[in-house]
């Protein structure tokens, strides 16, 4: 019997199991100047993937935080190869029109020429000082709340009265669904492959109960948390089901998580950030140990903007 390849073998266990690396660039944009990184407008730029869940969390939170125009934002093509996210003109995606990138591996070796790793998505790049700030989603979620400027209609992603629960809840999330679906699909041994897929579900058993009486985790507006969940939610059925052997059930058969990933799709904005055609290129093209024949499925179809009748849960 052959070994197995991992999609990324430098992320590889012994036991199998896919572990994450860690993120590199971690400075702080920092509203009391205790940083190099003040909260200017217009200084800093944003590099996102629309496939990739954790640069779309980083993009939902500049939008609910209205920094649309005090943050620039730019989209890779979603199709990457071994020299990483490219910089193209294409549906949804663009050149970079901050410094003339390519490729964003550029940007990881402009801000550190010893960089060895992954070039990975988001990344909050400083037009000033002409370097990668961070490269984070949880920590630009955090700043985007935090360090900059807010309106009156911007969205309080981190409320302090729950500050406890909700850091709680999050770890969950991300441990078991987040990466959880990352641990299943990059699995190169079948017991690594089960122990994610039961966790997956586990937890996604308790969401569908929790949210039977909350309209959002925490009840009556969405957090950050809600946003992370989301993220996966929405690329559930069309990839993590299939390309990622997560089927022992799909999302569209929890009424309260389908429901729940249809309010939130449906609010304000949001539906402008997922792009599915963008998730299932990226998927099923880049990963060619998962998928070799590169083959992109046409469905499932994907009803998230039916009436969900969600706004009835307090």
């Amino acid at each position: 019997m052959t070994t197995p390849r991992a999609q990324f073998p430098d992320e590889k266990t012994s036991e199998g199991e896919f572990q994450r690396q860690e993120d590199e660039f971690r400075d702080w944009v920092r509203a009391d100047r205790s940083t190099p990184f003040t909260p200017e407008a217009g200084r800093y730029h944003l590099y996102v993937s629309l496939a990739c869940p954790w640069a779309h969390r980083s993009l939902i939170a500049r939008h609910l935080r209205r920094l649309d125009a005090a943050i620039g934002v730019t989209v890779v093509d979603p199709v990457r190869d071994e020299r990483g996210w490219a910089f193209r003109d294409g549906p949804g995606y663009s050149h970079d029109p901050v410094n003339g990138f390519a490729f964003l591996s550029e940007a990881y070796r402009a801000s550190d020429p010893k960089f060895h790793g992954r070039w990975t998505v988001p990344v909050l790049w400083d037009k000033q000082l002409r370097r990668i700030v961070n490269n984070s989603e949880d920590d630009l979620c955090r700043m985007f709340n935090d360090e900059f400027p807010a309106t009156s209609e911007a969205s309080e992603l981190f409320p302090k009265e729950i500050a406890a629960e909700q850091a709680e809840l999050s770890a969950r999330i991300y441990e078991n669904v987040n990466n959880g679906v990352y641990r299943a699909g990059f699995a190169t041994a079948q017991p690594a492959y089960e122990r994610a897929v039961r966790r997956l579900f586990g937890v996604l058993d308790e969401l569908e109960s929790r949210l039977a009486t909350r309209r959002y985790l925490f009840g009556a507006a969405p957090v950050e948390t809600d946003w992370r969940l989301f993220c996966t939610l929405v690329r559930f059925d069309a990839v993590y089901f299939g390309h990622f052997k997560c089927n022992l059930r799909r999302i569209v058969d929890y009424p309260n998580l389908q429901g729940y990933l249809q309010d939130l799709y449906q609010l304000p904005g949001i539906a402008d950030t997922v792009n599915i055609d963008h998730i299932k290129r990226h998927y099923y093209v880049t990963h060619t140990e998962i998928n070799p024949t590169q083959i992109v499925p046409l469905g499932p179809i994907l009803e998230l903007a039916k009436p969900h009748g969600r706004e009835r849960i307090g």
